[in-house]
């Protein structure tokens, strides 16, 4: 499905600065959703990759295709909801992303990954309001404060 259009989704995946990216292939207005992630659910407190997301007691989510490609942007156009009542069994959390502020067709899609500040890696988003790292804003300090 790489690079190839998807009626059904609204997006797709295709050659981005950083390797893949997601792509609109319509728009969304802000507080739309734009699709469901899918994938394999893994139970491991030690998993990591580079498309995981978080479902909260050590289990994650490997993201299926186009969703994986998603990238980082330190000003996103969308944002990821983990979306389950306290009693749902894992296999019912649905992680859903959502548009942030308008996403014109052949937009790039991107989130804020909001990493802890011990993940954090040079950011290049090139977003005028860039913070230099991929982090969350809230941990920012931590990493200026590494760099003295």
């Amino acid at each position: 499905m790489l690079g190839r259009k998807s009626k059904t989704l609204g997006v797709k995946a295709a050659p981005a600065k950083h390797g893949m990216g997601l792509f609109a292939t319509r728009r969304f207005q802000a507080g739309q959703a734009i699709g469901e992630l899918t994938g394999k659910r893994i139970d491991d407190s030690n998993y990591g990759s580079e498309y995981c997301i978080d479902l909260g007691d050590d289990w994650s989510l490997e993201p299926d295709e186009p969703y994986r490609f998603v990238n980082h942007c330190c000003t996103p156009n969308a944002k990821l909801y983990l979306i389950f009542d306290d009693d749902d069994p894992i296999d019912k959390r649905k992680v859903v992303l959502e548009a942030t502020r308008s996403i014109q067709a052949g937009m790039e899609v991107t989130i804020d990954y909001e990493w802890p500040a011990d993940g954090a890696i040079r950011c290049g988003c090139d977003s005028a309001e860039c913070r230099g790292w991929v982090v969350d804003p809230a941990e920012l300090h931590l990493l200026k404060k590494k760099a003295r």
